[in-house]
């Protein structure tokens, strides 16, 4: 059995065949998770053309994705740690293929928006159960370092290929097999999942189940997402998201008295005291506002200024691929070393380097001399800081609380990318409507305004590697401690 195996500190579960499948099954949860989020950008005027979308709507093909995943990640997260992982695991697997089946089939902007909110609610359960998964399952040390490591290299490539992926299937077979090209993804987790991964017990009954805590985490977290995916075209200081936001506080600052108070809290707050995890959680959200602003400004610039078509746009990010698998294969060696923290500060360096560069796009700039350079440097950058933080994020979680701890930093990895998108897209769009104004071309207008919003990209990752030096420096030494006396053993942790 892998539980046998695993539980066995002088042994390696990663170098048995078990192990090395149930590796890469939960890679493919990672990979699918990140593509979904990007896949379908370089589609949208062709869904926008097909299913007559208007402009305000169509935001919410992606934001609808973003929205979800952000709003009920805390949720799933938990909830595989009290309810099982694998059962979360499938049920959010088996969610997110039926959301896919229908979105691709989808004949109205309704349907197809309502299908990227269900497809984020699966995501939200599949994400911090895999990753729980994979954090119970790989001893500390070498094993779960590696384990790490090509987790973050999938979730990596998911963002690059995703974008490569939706260029190719728009111009190909058409923009609905941006969603019918996750069913065979979703069936092959369903049988692995079923076939590799032990069944675990529940270790709480649904009557004893922090109801209150989970509403008010949800709502807020809901409700936050949205007003900062919303901010942009509303306005900063409009009264709706000053509202917003403040509602959001609200509700957040209610959840946590719930949990103080509440004898089986969702989010047990001692989570906390574990040193370095908040600075981890931290140095997360503000890179990921980096780098997701990057792609999405850089592929505008393609598109927009360039005039690239979909698949060439696409095909521009293969060598960050590329640069994004060989960080994570060399970094994951490393943490033994010099450990997380060294790593994650020079990956945030770097990559804040390579954005830096592509902030100095021209207007009639070319691939060779004026993109690939800054992409390769981000790229190298850009899968140091994901397996880095990965690692340090759940360096030191008991087995009970690997899903909570899953959650929070893919929380702050959501939260990351809508609020990067939400302000630099309004420093974009201000220097833009600036210069039109002022009669500028429409090119020089928006190369101006996308140079000053990587600009604040670069300035951001900067800032993470700042926070990152109070992030924990694992090197994957130390065994996770023990779960809290009177606590039910996790069957699961090491299957």
């Amino acid at each position: 059995m892998a539980a046998s195996v695993a539980s066995d500190p002088e042994s390696s579960f990663l170098a048995s065949r078990r192990g090395k499948l149930t590796l890469a099954l939960l890679c493919v949860v990672a990979f699918l998770d990140f593509a979904d989020a990007s896949i379908v950008n370089v589609a949208l005027p062709s869904i926008r053309r097909d299913l007559h979308f208007s402009v305000q709507s169509l935001q919410w093909v992606v934001s609808g994705y973003l929205l979800t995943y952000g709003g009920f990640m805390l949720l799933g997260g938990r909830a595989a740690d009290l309810l099982g992982r694998r059962r979360i695991l499938v049920v959010g697997t088996s969610l997110f293929a039926l959301a896919s089946l229908v979105g691709g089939l989808a004949g109205s902007e309704g349907m197809l928006v309502g299908a990227r909110l269900a497809q984020g609610l699966g995501a939200a359960m599949m994400f911090p159960a895999a990753l729980s998964i994979l954090t119970t399952t790989f001893n500390e040390g070498t094993d779960r370092n590696t384990a790490l490591g090509a987790w973050g290299a999938m979730a990596g490539l998911g963002a690059a290929v995703g974008v490569f992926l939706g260029g190719v299937l728009s111009e190909g077979p058409g923009w609905r097999w941006v969603m019918f090209v996750n069913l065979p993804f979703c069936a092959l987790v369903l049988v692995g999942a079923f076939r590799l991964i032990t069944a675990d017990r529940r270790r709480a009954r649904v009557a004893n189940f922090d109801t209150p805590g989970a509403i008010l985490a949800s709502s807020g977290m809901l409700l936050l997402v949205y007003a900062i995916v919303k901010a942009p075209d509303v306005g900063w200081g409009a009264a709706r998201t000053i509202g917003e936001l403040a509602g959001a506080l609200a509700l957040l600052v209610a959840f946590v008295i719930n949990e103080q108070r509440h004898r089986n809290p969702l989010a047990p707050l001692s989570i906390f005291r574990i040193k370095g995890l908040a600075a981890a959680n931290a140095t997360q959200l503000i890179a990921i506002a980096g780098f997701y602003s990057m792609f999405f400004f850089v592929t505008l610039y393609m598109q927009n200024v360039l005039g690239y078509s979909p698949i060439q746009a696409g095909s521009a990010y293969l060598p960050v691929t590329v640069g994004v698998g060989i960080a994570s294969g060399v970094v994951s060696q490393l943490f033994v070393r010099i450990g997380t923290r060294p790593v994650i500060v020079a990956g945030s360096l770097l990559a804040a380097g390579g954005v830096y560069y592509l902030s100095r796009v021209p207007v009639h700039g070319s691939y060779l001399p004026d993109l690939l350079p800054g992409l390769v440097i981000m790229s190298l950058g850009f899968g140091a800081v994901l397996v880095g933080v990965q690692t340090a994020a759940n360096a030191g979680v008991p087995a009970d609380k690997a899903g909570l701890a899953a959650a929070l930093v893919s929380t702050s990895q959501q939260l990351g990318g809508a609020l990067g998108l939400a302000i630099f897209s309004a420093l974009a769009t201000s220097r833009t409507h600036h210069l039109l104004v002022a009669h500028a071309t429409r090119a020089d207008a928006l190369t101006s305004g996308l140079q000053r919003a990587l600009l604040a990209a670069s300035i951001f990752l900067v800032a993470a590697a700042v926070i990152a030096l109070r992030a924990t420096n694992t090197r994957g030494e130390a065994a996770a401690p023990a779960p809290a006396p009177g606590a039910q053993p996790c069957p699961d942790a090491n299957t």
